[in-house]
Formats: structure tokens, sequence, C-alpha cells
């Protein structure tokens, strides 16, 4: 293959998915799950129940989120897309408070966090960074969202549990530095700093790899459904930054009420 014949792979399409998938497909990818439940099995990790579980709820999940899109997009209505992004911004604040962290706070506060970090950024990234001039395009804003979302809300549990936890551990000496005249952020400073950088380095780690080690599944499926492949790698670079972004915020305004209400020092 010549330089010539390189450029045009890179500028011209990607690979395409000409296979029309049925439920038989899917099912024999679900076997796979099997060797999960082996493995559990073995070692004795009585991981079967929530393996099956979660297996089950993917293909629920998916498949009514696909019916829900194919009617979303037909429409290309933004009151549709105002409503699928506000429940998903309710069901990413539920998974967070009662799933991803062992210790929950108000419901209330991550999902202001989640909602202004996640519309924030993904409304400035698909309006200017990706140069959609209605930014509300079902097709572009909801997968952003989402993508958004799935990485802010992991961020924001891991942050939420450490802040938590620290406060519960470090209670007499954020007491003592009470006692003596200092704020709470002052108190609760270090244990902030701890949180935000716990939660943040994911994110980095993510970024330093991806291209290098790994090919992230959004770059994946755009290359597989036949986009450009330098436009999908632009795109994955632009869906970085802006997860990076919106992670931060949501991390830093979490911690940042948490260690700044009186209750935080008390509540276990």
């Amino acid at each position: 293959m010549n330089s010539t014949d390189i450029i045009g792979v890179l500028e011209g399409d990607g690979g395409r998915i000409t296979a029309t998938f049925t439920w038989t497909n899917v099912a024999v990818a679900a076997s796979f799950i099997l060797v999960n439940v082996a493995i559990s099995t073995w070692m004795g990790l009585k991981l079967e129940g929530p393996l099956i579980i979660s297996s089950l709820r993917c293909v629920i999940q998916l498949t009514i989120m696909g019916l829900i899109l194919q009617d979303v997009f037909a429409a290309r209505n933004p009151y549709y897309v105002a409503f699928l992004t506000t429940v998903l911004i309710l069901l990413s604040t539920y998974e967070t408070v009662y799933n991803k962290s062992e210790r929950t706070w108000h419901g209330m506060v991550l999902l202001v966090n989640t909602a202004f970090s996640t519309l924030l950024i993904g409304i400035i990234g698909t309006r200017w960074a990706m140069k959609e001039k209605d930014f509300w395009e079902p097709q572009i804003f909801i997968p952003t969202i989402g993508l958004l979302l799935g990485i802010t809300a992991s961020s924001m549990a891991v942050s939420l549990d450490s802040c938590l936890t620290e406060v519960t551990k470090n209670q007499g000496r954020i007491e003592t530095y009470l006692s003596y005249g200092a704020t709470r952020f002052e108190a609760g400073r270090s244990v902030a700093i701890d949180a935000v950088r716990l939660a943040m380095l994911p994110t980095i780690n993510r970024m330093s790899i991806v291209g290098l080690i790994t090919i992230p599944g959004t770059m994946t499926g755009q290359i597989l459904s036949g986009a450009p492949i330098m436009n999908a790698v632009r795109y994955q670079e632009i869906i970085s930054f802006m997860i990076s972004a919106s992670s931060g915020i949501a991390v830093l305004g979490v911690v940042a009420v948490s260690i700044s209400n009186s209750s935080c020092f008390t509540r276990h």
C-alpha cells in the first residue's frame, strides 16, 4: 500500500458493518457471559446472580432505549429531546445516589451538579466544538449527553464516597481545626483536594492512553458505521475534552457543597 492509498483510507470511509444483527447474534454473544459465571462459580465469588441480572438489564434497557431513540430521532422535536435528556439526568442521578456510591448524600445536590455540568458542556460543545447550529439535534445531542453522563456520574460517585469517608475518618482532626477558628473550607481542604484528585485521575489516565493502548468505543462505533476515520478521531478528541470538563465541574461542585455543609461533619 503506497502513501496515496494510506491517505485515502484515513480520509475516506472506515469499515462498515454489513450484517443485519438478529436476536440469535445477541444470544451467541450473551453466551460469553458464561465464562464469567464459570469463574465466579469456581472461585466462589457468588457473582452468578448479579452477572445474569446485569446481562438481562443490559439487553432490556438497550432495547427500550433503541425503540425510544428511533421515535425521537424521527420526530426531530426539541421538546422530545429536552424530555429525554431530563429523564437521562434523573436516571443518572438515581444510579449515583443508590448504586454507585457506598455513602450517599442529598440527591438534589447531585441532581443539580449533574444537570449543570452536563448541560453546560454538552450545549457549548455541541454548538461550537461540533459546529451544530441546532445543538439539540437528537442524533448528536442525545448520544453526547449520554457519554457525558456515564463518566460524570462515576466521577461524582468516587468523589462523594471519598469525601464522606475521609470526613468520617478525620472527624476529630476536623473538629479540632474548627474549634481553633478554622472555616469549614479550611478544615476540610485536604479532604476536598484528595477527593477531587481521586475522582479526576481516571479521566486523566483515560486521555493519556487513548489512541496508544485503547481505541475508544465512540471512535470504534463511528468507524464501524462508515464515518471517515480522521473525522471519527477528531470527534473522539472533542468528546474526551468535553468529558474531562464536565467531570471536573461536577466533582468540584459536589465536593464543595459536601464540605461547606456543616451536617457533613457529623453525618455517617
